[in-house]
């Protein structure tokens, strides 16, 4: 049987994301009344949990089965709060959790399918669990690899004969953000504040943002370390690369617009970026690699590489405003594809640590604005809008330039073949409105 065609015991949905070739990692925090029920001494503890179906299997009681005992490593990273400890274990034992997993679910081994009494511990239902943010991020780095992107903005805010800068092609564009503002999906936060200038105005005023705009971006999730003064290889970066996440860089556009010169982005990034729950590993992606576009002029060679680096992973981003009833209208505004990215993951991190620069586990590496070339698929409102001087129409008939207090934005990804869907799950914010 190839690992297209595994099934899992648990019943998974044609159209889930977390078939059993998926297997993400996340932390979750289970039922108080499942713990309850089996022991009144454990506390609603974080802990590692991955998905399969519309189920979380929870690591820290499956390992009290010993099902991990022939793997020799030290279980009590499972009952952590990040995946930090887990993941610095190593790609060789992370791989070997998730092959020993997928041989447990696997639909004829009766090893857990038929023991009952340790299926009432160690799986929940998705809807039931409260899903954390997956890894403590010591850093962030957010790129600028989208050359449609670059280009759109290149075009609105300088000259559109050369919107790109010299430097673009060059090299993978990034800067560092805040990570102690980055959140998981489905936490809510209030519109951010701060100076901007008005095109009618000499002076600027402070002012909740008038452009509150969502960027659909994917990031990368550091696994290994380095020192001081090492660099990465395009040819070992894959080493040092864990899993990826959906990343949605929130941003001010008209505060960053009177900020960003000289130094770049501030108060118009660093106040809320989201990330979905689940980070799904390279493993997983590895059906999906694709050739990304060709580099013209020849990069350095440091930035050169060989192989398929891209990854088609289709994107989408709904806007659905605040309900009037219990079935709220959602409004797909883009559908955009990972595979369009100029610059790859293996480049990123090559030009991040080209200087010396060290990484630790855990550190977030977000691809930038994810667009394609058509103007559905471009990845932010200011795109999407053209810098609000085309509104969109969305399904309950309300128009949107840029995202409006109490608008949830959603988005999802998910690489699809044949029979075989991996995805990401559903990452989703919602905007209240400033405090005052």
């Amino acid at each position: 049987m190839t690992k297209e065609n595994l099934k899992s015991w648990i019943p998974v949905d044609k159209n889930s994301d977390f078939p059993i070739q998926n297997l993400p990692f996340g932390i979750f925090s289970p039922p108080k009344e499942v713990i309850a029920k089996h022991d009144k001494a454990i506390d609603i503890l974080p802990r590692v949990g991955v998905a399969i179906g519309g189920h979380v299997l929870d690591l820290l009681e499956l390992k009290k089965t010993g099902v991990f005992n022939a793997l020799k490593f030290d279980t009590n990273v499972f009952a952590k709060s990040s995946l930090n400890d887990f993941i610095a274990l190593g790609k060789k034992t992370t791989s070997a959790v998730r092959e020993r997993i997928s041989k447990l679910l696997e639909e004829r081994n009766p090893e857990l399918r038929d023991d009952e009494k340790a299926k009432e511990k160690v799986l929940h239902k998705m809807s039931e669990v409260e899903m954390l943010l997956p890894v403590k991020i010591g850093d962030y780095t957010d790129f600028y690899s989208s050359m449609e992107h670059a280009k759109n903005v290149g075009t609105m805010f300088r000259d559109p004969a050369n919107a790109l800068l010299p430097n673009w092609k060059h090299l993978p564009v990034g800067y560092h953000g805040r990570a102690s503002s980055i959140v998981v999906s489905g936490t809510n936060f209030h519109r951010p504040k701060g100076q901007i200038k008005p095109v009618d105005s000499e002076t600027p005023i402070f002012s909740p943002t008038r452009s509150l705009d969502f960027e659909l971006e994917m990031a990368f999730i550091i696994g290994k370390e380095t020192k001081l003064g090492e660099s990465i290889s395009t040819k070992d970066a894959e080493d040092y690369i864990f899993g990826m996440v959906l990343f949605n860089d929130w941003s001010a556009r008209d505060i960053q617009q009177w900020e960003y010169i000289p130094l770049g982005p501030f108060l118009g990034k660093n106040f809320c970026s989201s990330i979905s729950p689940w980070i799904v590993t390279m493993d997983a992606l590895e059906p999906f690699r694709v050739a990304g576009p060709k580099q013209e002029p020849e990069v350095l060679p440091y930035l050169q590489f060989e192989g398929k680096k891209n990854y088609d992973i289709n994107l989408e981003v709904c806007i659905q405003p605040e309900p009037l009833n219990l079935n709220p209208e959602t409004t797909v505004v883009s559908k955009s594809n990972f595979k369009y990215m100029y610059w790859n993951m293996c480049q990123q991190l090559a030009h991040h640590t080209v200087n010396g620069c060290n990484i630790r586990v855990g550190d977030l590496m977000a691809s930038g604005t994810i667009s394609g070339s058509t103007p559905d698929s471009y990845g932010s409102m200011l795109e999407l809008t053209w810098k609000g001087t085309k509104p969109i129409k969305l399904s309950d008939g309300s128009e949107r330039k840029f995202i409006n207090d109490n608008d949830t934005v959603i988005m999802r990804g998910y690489c699809e073949k044949e029979n075989l869907k991996i995805g990401f799950g559903e990452m989703k914010g919602k905007i209240l409105s400033a405090i005052p």
